[in-house]
């Protein structure tokens, strides 16, 4: 499954520096993670998990 990751950084200062956002706008989650590599990161995670409860749900995941 192919999907568009969009990396923004955080500058609200909820985080410290060098903190990014990974937002997987087809399938409506957002992650964060330290630098760029640590977004990546956590969004292969959550993805990973998002189709794992979809499977366990017996639900589509044709978003």
């Amino acid at each position: 499954m192919e999907q568009v990751i969009i990396y923004e950084k955080i500058t609200d200062g909820t985080l410290p520096d060098n903190y990014f956002y990974a937002h997987i706008p087809g399938l409506d989650l957002t992650t964060h993670g330290l630098g760029i590599e640590g977004a990546k990161d956590s969004a292969m995670d959550l993805m990973k998990l998002w189709i794992e409860e979809k499977r366990a749900n017996g639900e589509n995941m044709n978003n």
